[in-house]
């Protein structure tokens, strides 16, 4: 069966076009990643199958539900992590999880098994404040209060962004453990050594999706191209990509990084000073990609 059906999807701000002609559906029980940089359409594409935006074109369906006309009964039955810090930072861990529960008429008790493996590890703060925990604790905790309901499909928009990599894989542990409950999810992430661990994955760009397969398949469906780095921060740079999923070789050469990598279509060399989050400043020649395109994914 289907959980999620999304027919010729357009959405634009203004003159902006966020997103265009999104077709593609997730299989019940299925986990589902959607890939792409930021300013991708991810988030706008969350909103609407959450039912917080209407699409200018299009429609979608959740459990066989439409996102406009059955807004009330979707938001019943998904669990919801936005991009954005969505805790109440003055309440603590315990209250935060109590509140949530209760807005959506039931309780902690009725649904622990759902959250007992990730709450244990949150239960000796349970009385600090959500506010001061850190990222992972952050992120674990709004897990919690999206799945104390027992959603039938759960939405998590970039849920590691910002998150130490020791937390980002105890996330994926969870999230393989609640698709054997059956729950549906569907993730966005910039990192495809993430994506790599879903089902199937949706490549998307300038709000256009590019490929839809396995992992497996849209890595092999790439050529293997050779380009240059230059960091401010060789080093530690030298040390991410060494274990960056689609990596294949990393050589020292003078200023450089030398790089052999698949999943890319680059051609000739990239010069640049990687700053936070891949962000750039630049010269291509003779390239296909953006800086953006290459290294999000490889970092």
């Amino acid at each position: 069966m289907t959980a999620i059906q999304i027919h010729n999807i357009h959405k634009s701000f203004g003159k902006t076009k966020a997103l265009s002609n999104i077709d593609f559906s997730v299989g019940e029980g299925e986990l589902f990643g959607l890939i792409g940089p930021d300013g991708a359409g991810k988030s706008t594409l969350f909103r609407i199958l959450t039912t917080l935006l209407i699409p200018d074109e299009g429609r979608a369906e959740v459990v066989g539900l439409d996102t406009v006309k059955d807004f009330k009964k979707i938001r019943k039955i998904i669990g919801y992590m936005p991009g954005k810090f969505s805790l109440y930072p003055d309440l603590s861990v315990q209250e935060n999880l109590q509140f949530f529960a209760t807005i959506f008429g039931t309780t902690i008790e009725a649904n622990y098994h759902l959250i007992k493996d990730i709450y244990e590890q949150l239960a000796p703060f349970k009385k600090r404040r959500a506010g001061k925990l850190s990222g992972g604790m952050k992120q674990k905790l709004a897990l919690c209060c999206a799945l104390i309901h027992k959603p039938e499909v759960l939405f998590l928009d970039e849920p590691t962004t910002g998150v130490d990599s020791v937390s980002r894989a105890e996330f994926w542990e969870m999230l393989k453990r609640l698709k054997q409950q059956g729950i549906t999810i569907l993730v966005s992430t910039p990192y495809m050594d993430e994506a790599a661990l879903c089902e199937r994955i949706a490549l998307i760009q300038t709000g256009e999706i590019l490929q839809i397969d396995t992992p497996e398949n849209i890595t092999n469906s790439y050529q293997k191209p050779l380009f240059a780095v230059r960091s401010a921060d060789f080093y530690r740079l030298l040390k991410e990509l060494r274990s960056a999923p689609f990596t294949e070789r990393v050589e020292p050469f003078g200023e450089f990084l030398h790089l052999t990598t698949k999943g890319f279509d680059v051609k000739g060399e990239v010069e640049g000073f990687l700053a936070a989050k891949g962000h750039s400043e630049v010269e291509l020649k003779e390239t296909k990609a953006t800086i953006e395109d290459v290294f999000l994914d490889l970092m």
